[in-house]
């Protein structure tokens, strides 16, 4: 469709490894459209990063795309060579990594990395990037911006090295942001300022987000559609409401299922009996069947088929939910 800015079509990422070579991501489908913010939740190693990483081109040296096509405005990004790739990341499209300690370079000041941005992609003379990179970072929340620029990262704190990082970001201009559990080492009081923050940038930023995350409660708050990863695998794909409201696929009720009420006493919170396979011992047929209630005998043998509802909502299951 012409408002589709990014268009994934059956993915396949697989890692070398000495257990073999073992399927990261299989078959994942997803679009995101102009100004759409679309998050993507499930457990730990479900392949959520690898998934954006994939996109970016930045998979470590054991990776690789298998199969499938990422389009970018209608361009495979997979066909691209470095060079073309280098001139779309941080300017086409930017990504907010886990942890901004490991990510932003420790030997230099936050300004001169910022700078970089903006002279590399927007060809800005030193003092012009100087100006708009206090700017960012006024944009984003820090304080006395103008000094922080000339701090270490060492220097901040985690708050304000992510918010550092979310200028970084920006200073692109990227049509599509990809936030990669953004708050995840931060404690609850900053996490909900970076929140409000994310949440103000959306608004008035001409751009789409993908937002990587394992809290629903952040998925509630800041996504207009949401895929559901499991094993590698989109197992649920639905708008935000539908997910919470009409949920099919039996491993997102078990997630929503697991959240704590405020509305009820709960002794001992809900969970999802079993563990996550690991990719060498993954089964034949769907990936959730050991640990799903409603297995049948077809789920122990194939992988179950994508169906696509009312409003799009798809979902993989031979017996879904509702």
């Amino acid at each position: 469709m012409a408002d589709d800015l990014l268009a994934i079509n059956n993915l396949s990422v697989v890692f070398d490894s000495d257990e073999g070579c073992l399927a990261a991501v299989s078959g994942v489908n997803l679009i995101v459209r102009e100004r759409q913010t679309v998050g993507i939740v499930g457990e730990s190693g479900c392949g959520k990063s690898v998934t954006c990483l994939s996109i970016l081109g930045l998979l470590p040296p054991n990776g690789r795309v298998h199969s499938g096509e990422i389009l970018f405005r209608g361009q495979d990004l997979l066909r691209l060579d470095e060079r073309r790739m280098e001139a779309i990341r941080g300017r086409d499209i930017a990504m907010i990594f886990q942890d901004p300690m490991t990510s932003l370079n420790p030997i230099h000041t936050i300004g001169r990395q910022i700078m970089e941005s903006l002279q590399v992609h927007h060809g800005l003379d030193h003092r012009a990037a100087e100006r708009e990179t206090v700017e960012l970072l006024r944009r984003v929340g820090l304080p006395e911006p103008r000094q922080r620029m000339r701090d270490f990262p060492h220097q901040l704190s985690g708050g304000m090295n992510q918010r550092a990082m979310i200028a970084m970001a920006l200073a692109g201009r990227p049509q599509l942001l990809i936030a990669d559990e953004p708050t995840t080492a931060l404690d609850v009081t900053i996490q909900a300022q970076i929140l409000e923050l994310l949440r103000d940038l959306r608004s008035g930023q001409d751009m789409a987000v993908i937002l990587i995350t394992h809290d629903l409660g952040i998925i509630a708050e800041l996504t207009d559609r949401v895929a559901v990863m499991y094993a590698g695998c989109i197992v649920e794909l639905a708008s935000v409401h539908d997910i919470f409201h009409n949920p099919k696929h039996p491993y997102t009720h078990g997630l929503l299922g697991s959240l704590p009420r405020v509305d009820r006493n709960q002794d001992v919170l809900a969970a999802i009996e079993g563990t996550v396979p690991a990719l060498h011992e993954l089964p034949a047929g769907c990936h959730f069947a050991p640990r799903c209630r409603r297995a049948a005998g077809p789920c122990w043998e194939e992988k179950p088929p994508t169906a696509v509802g009312e409003r799009g909502h798809c979902v993989a299951c031979f017996n879904p939910e509702g």
